[in-house]
């Protein structure tokens, strides 16, 4: 029977993508295998999910043909009794859905001749961590280093596996030729499927001599600092993705990084888009007769704010070109008038605004 994709990320069968990546995230993070607690078996079927999920045309080809209650679902009966197309496995190595509708065109397309499916390429295991930004970082972009503990290349070997010094000899197993074809059978004809050798990981090469370091893995878990570049304008729980800066497997690229934002409140300013919004508390007479305000900007300049006379309670102000970088500009800063009304007023306060009141004001 297949996996319920929805139910194993907690979401509705109508979420939106934002909602799944909401729910792969918060699960990926609770279940890595990096973590005292982490599930490595959950982790990798959260990872699965999403990969169908979060792909549009994956996510059609799931609902149409592999959901869980559907007349015509892989496990349901449909094209054969035997839950799917004859025992045929639609998945790959990792767990992952290997096929699509296009796919399925040409697995239809080669069906008196003979199909061959694709190789798909290795790579290694994503990684995910968050970290905290300052509310001027996120807006302004920053620097940051970060320490990851992942399976990294070895230093010594270089990732080759091999003892300094020694030769690398053809793998027996493919015969150097890095990967393995099989012929897989099915009510649809014969398969041929191509996969990559488990001995050599599709190098082609054995070390004569292993490294004493990774013993011929080729790489080895360690603490790993890297730098990484946030880009100005950046959002809380938005993700970054870092590009073969995850785990690293030999014989292939490596996965990559996701990096989660936290980014902490201002204690005056909030955002919206590019522009930064502040509340500013007047008192009533400055209000009636105008004043200049001292603004102090985010990236810490001092501008002179001319409060118009007569200003109303709620009234919007404009700072062009001093809020968030974006597109090689800027947005602005909005300044949101807050009249402070007194509850008390003096005799000699009320004598003056009768007088006020007299004059039609």
């Amino acid at each position: 029977m297949p996996k319920d994709y929805y139910k194993i990320l907690g979401v509705d069968k109508k979420a939106s993508k934002e909602e799944i990546k909401k729910a792969f995230h918060k699960l990926a993070h609770a279940h890595h295998p990096d973590k005292n607690n982490g599930d490595d078996k959950k982790f990798k079927e959260v990872n699965e999910a999403y990969q169908v999920l979060s792909d549009d045309k994956k996510r059609a080809s799931y609902d149409q043909f592999g959901s869980a209650d559907g007349p015509q679902g892989f496990g349901g009966g449909g094209f054969g009794g035997q839950g799917g197309f004859g025992g045929f496995d639609f998945r790959n190595g990792q767990g992952g859905m290997e096929f699509d509708m296009g796919d399925l065109g040409e697995i239809f397309g080669d069906f008196f001749g003979g199909g061959r499916t694709k190789s798909k390429s290795r790579k290694g295991r994503d990684v995910h961590t968050e970290i905290y930004l300052s509310f001027e970082e996120a807006v302004f972009g920053v620097e940051k280093k970060i320490n990851l503990n992942k399976q990294s290349i070895c230093s010594v070997c270089g990732g080759t596996g091999a003892k300094v010094g020694t030769k690398m000899d053809n793998c027996k197993t493919c015969n150097g030729q890095g990967q393995i074809r099989e012929i897989r059978r099915s009510i649809l004809g014969n398969f041929e499927s191509v996969k990559t050798c488990e001995t050599c990981f599709g190098s082609g090469k054995v070390p004569t001599q292993k490294c004493s370091e990774c013993r011929g893995a080729g790489v080895v878990k360690k603490n790993e600092e890297i730098t990484i570049k946030i880009p100005s304008g950046i959002n809380n729980g938005e993700t970054l993705r870092v590009r073969d800066q995850g785990e690293a497997i030999q014989g292939a690229s490596a996965g990559d990084l996701y990096i989660k934002m936290n980014v902490k409140n201002h204690t005056v300013f909030t955002r919206e888009d590019a522009n930064l919004l502040m509340d500013l508390k007047i008192k009533l007479t400055d209000s009636l007769l105008g004043f200049n305000y001292n603004l102090k900007t985010l990236d810490g300049h001092n501008i002179e704010v001319k409060i118009p006379e007569g200003i109303n309670n709620g009234e919007m102000l404009r700072v062009r070109g001093k809020g968030v970088p974006v597109g090689g500009g800027r947005g602005d800063i909005i300044i949101k008038i807050h009249v402070d009304i007194p509850k008390k007023l003096s005799r000699k306060t009320k004598e003056i605004i009768e007088e006020l009141k007299k004059e039609g004001l």
